[in-house]
């Protein structure tokens, strides 16, 4: 609250400029209130998704290894460090020269470099090696991105859909409301029996208690979603994706399972199996060490320079340097065969993932023009039967049971559906090429649910109680 306090009279030509300034408090307050007063905006999908890769801690992770494999192929692409290297040499330790520096012929003080000339075709394949490396690493960011956004989207679609299951109990709720009140005034009016009163009752207290139940899977689904988007996230959207399509086509699916990130991360550890191999090869020839050394004898002697090549003699190549490299070729074999496995059981998991999708989504269309008109003509037939007294109220509250229950088993079904959904969209990174080459993508029209609609009660009779 603001209080404009008003001038003396000889200050009365002020009045406009104080009203002026104490409104432009009071609007900007009332500005802010407003502000702080709206409702936090609901959660899409795709803002869930973009919030999930920004808190991504694994996204940095791999993000530090590519950087970490990079700076590493450099540095394996270089010259060893040249080594320094001092000392003396022949110095006395007895007789009348003992320790001494300078008076014995052969005792030298001696300092030198010493540096090996590694072979550029071997430099080139250790870093090639770390290059490969760094393509292991942006792999393995694939795989977590991918893990990351399926899970992501997972997590909200269930978020989702459990407050769709509770807004359709709690619709239910309010017709049960109205059904007591129907109960409760036939009974006062001699038109009903208290047994459809506790029937009744003991329906609303059922559904109290599925109620609660699904507040807690609510509770359970956004804890879930907050792991990925962070806590105090709002209420996701009730704008759906397409979930009647998925970018995967049967047709093509073992050539796009190929650039599945897991697989495609099994492709690069095999190319640093081959890397590794290379090495092996490069080291079946020595790399050659030069010394230079100088050597400064006492005053009456010479000082001297010497000049040391060092060579491996690989005497035993074939236990030694073949052996290295057969078992890095048979460990680039074993990578190999595990990723053409892993392609494998890969198709078969997505082909069966696109079969149980299809199936699901034609199970759908089923509830739609069957089951659930089917459900909602039967309820519509037995409270006619019971307006006209030719029904009982138990069988009433058991018909509109069990279209509840129907409703909700396609709301279960609809969410597993879209669970499916989200592990056949995020296989394959969007728009990578395997995915745009394929113009044809796997399509289920299925028309959406009609809404539960409350049966209002115009008179508490007992042939109008529901």
């Amino acid at each position: 609250m603001f209080t404009v306090s008003f001038p003396a009279r000889p200050h009365a030509r002020r009045w406009p400029r104080q009203w002026a300034v104490a409104l432009a408090l009071c609007a900007g307050t009332l500005g802010l209130g407003a502000h702080a007063q709206q409702p936090p905006q609901a959660l899409t999908l795709d803002s869930a998704l973009r919030l999930a890769e920004e808190r991504s801690r694994q996204i940095v992770a791999q993000d530090a290894a590519a950087g970490a494999a990079r700076a590493m192929a450099v540095a394996a692409g270089q010259l060893p460090d040249p080594v320094l290297k001092a000392g003396i040499s022949n110095l006395p330790v007895n007789g009348g020269d003992r320790f001494s520096l300078t008076r014995d012929f052969m005792t030298m003080r001696s300092i030198g470099v010493m540096q090996e000339f590694t072979r550029s075709d071997k430099r080139q394949a250790r870093a090639a090696r770390f290059d490969r490396e760094v393509d292991v690493a942006e792999a393995a960011r694939a795989v977590a991105l991918a893990n990351l956004r399926r899970d992501t989207a997972t997590a909200w679609l269930d978020r989702y859909y459990q407050g769709r299951m509770r807004d359709l109990l709690q619709t239910q709720r309010a017709e049960l409301n109205l059904q007591i009140e129907g109960a409760d005034a036939a009974y006062r009016g001699g038109r009903g029996t208290q047994a459809d009163v506790f029937t009744a009752r003991s329906a609303l207290a059922q559904l109290d208690d599925r109620i609660i139940a699904q507040e807690r899977q609510i509770a359970t689904a956004q804890t879930r979603l907050a792991r990925w988007v962070g806590p105090g996230t709002p209420q996701p959207s009730t704008v759906l994706p397409d979930l009647g399509s998925v970018r995967l086509d049967a047709r093509n699916l073992e050539a796009h399972i190929g650039e599945h990130p897991q697989i495609a991360l099994m492709a690069r550890q095999e190319a640093v199996a081959r890397a590794e191999a290379d090495i092996a090869q490069s080291n079946k020839r020595s790399d050659w060490t030069v010394e230079l050394m100088y050597s400064q004898r006492g005053p009456a002697y010479s000082n001297m320079v010497s000049l040391n090549v060092s060579i491996p003699l690989q005497l035993d190549q074939k236990n030694r340097q073949d052996r290295e490299l057969a078992a890095k070729l048979a460990t680039a074999e074993q990578m190999q065969a595990q990723r053409e496995e892993a392609t494998r059981e890969s198709t078969a998991e997505a082909l069966s993932l696109l079969q149980q999708w299809q199936s699901n989504r034609k199970r759908l269309a089923l509830y739609d023009s069957s089951l659930i008109p089917l459900a909602s003509e039967r309820t519509q037939a037995v409270l006619a039967a019971y307006r006209g007294g030719a029904g009982t109220l138990s069988a009433a509250l058991e018909a509109r049971r069990m279209e509840i229950d129907t409703r909700m088993e396609r709301l279960r079904l609809e969410m597993e559906t879209a669970g499916l959904w989200a592990q056949l969209e995020f296989l394959i990174p969007a728009g990578h090429p395997a995915l745009a080459a394929s113009a044809s993508t796997t399509t289920v029209d299925v028309k959406e649910p009609q809404q539960l609609s409350l049966i209002h009660i115009s008179e508490p009779t007992r042939q109008e109680a529901i």
